[in-house]
């Protein structure tokens, strides 16, 4: 059944749920559409596009026992009917996301991760902030941190160069963590994340580090990572 609006908030609709589902929908971010089966986060080139969606964005919660124990995604098309399910009607974007990433830094295991996606799509919703503490929380599951800085990379590419970076050279910080800051330091638009792969390459004291920044500098057309292969190789000469 759907839901009219009310005063209600969506944690409170899904909290008085003991069993079953909550649904919203919430606007999508531009860029982000949906075939059925996948989502795409970039739309198609400006000469064609194929059967995509453009919105909204439709989540579903499922709960057992009083507690989310798992969160899917969709983008476009409509909802089926299910029975014990509750439609809570187009959310505006500003509760979808607070709702999303608060399960995100609160809940454990693949609920937390599986929140952030949503929350990384909703339109014109400033959230990178609240990404980067959970990339930095330590006592959050690892693949919410991972998840979160692979959109704090997608998201906030301006801001993201600093952050990624201390996350990199965090010598206390978990390793696939790290890693995964490279990742997001080499997805940066305009080879931004260039000279922070550049120093980990040249620098980092860890070997598996310095692996990963020159595989993702292989990624790249970037001339300085040329000239830093052809420096390796013919050290080893």
């Amino acid at each position: 059944m759907t839901v009219p609006g009310s005063a209600q908030s969506i944690a409170d609709r899904v909290a008085a749920v003991e069993d079953g589902q909550v649904r919203f929908s919430f606007a999508a971010r531009d860029g982000v559409c949906g075939d059925g089966d996948r989502i795409s986060t970039h739309r198609q080139t400006d000469d064609w596009e194929g059967p995509c969606e453009s919105g909204p964005a439709r989540v579903a919660i499922d709960i057992e026992a009083g507690v989310v124990v798992d969160i899917d995604t969709y983008v476009g098309g409509r909802w089926r009917q299910r029975s014990g399910s509750v439609d809570l009607g187009l959310v505006s974007v500003i509760e979808a996301s607070e709702y999303l990433l608060t399960l995100a830094e609160t809940s454990s295991g693949d609920v937390a991760e599986r929140a952030i996606f949503p929350a990384s799509i909703a339109d014109s919703v400033e959230i990178w902030p609240r990404l980067l503490r959970l990339a930095k929380n330590e006592s959050r599951p690892n693949d919410a941190r991972r998840a979160a800085v692979f959109w704090l990379s997608m998201i906030a590419a301006d801001v993201a160069v600093e952050e990624l970076g201390e996350l990199v050279n965090d010598a206390e910080g978990d390793l696939e963590i790290r890693k995964m800051a490279l990742f997001g330091l080499s997805q940066l638009s305009g080879g931004q994340g260039g000279p922070a792969l550049l120093d980990v390459a040249r620098t980092s004291e860890n070997r598996e580090l310095r692996k990963q920044a020159i595989f993702w500098l292989g990624q790249t057309d970037d001339p300085r990572a040329i000239a830093l292969f052809e420096e390796i190789l013919t050290a080893r000469r």
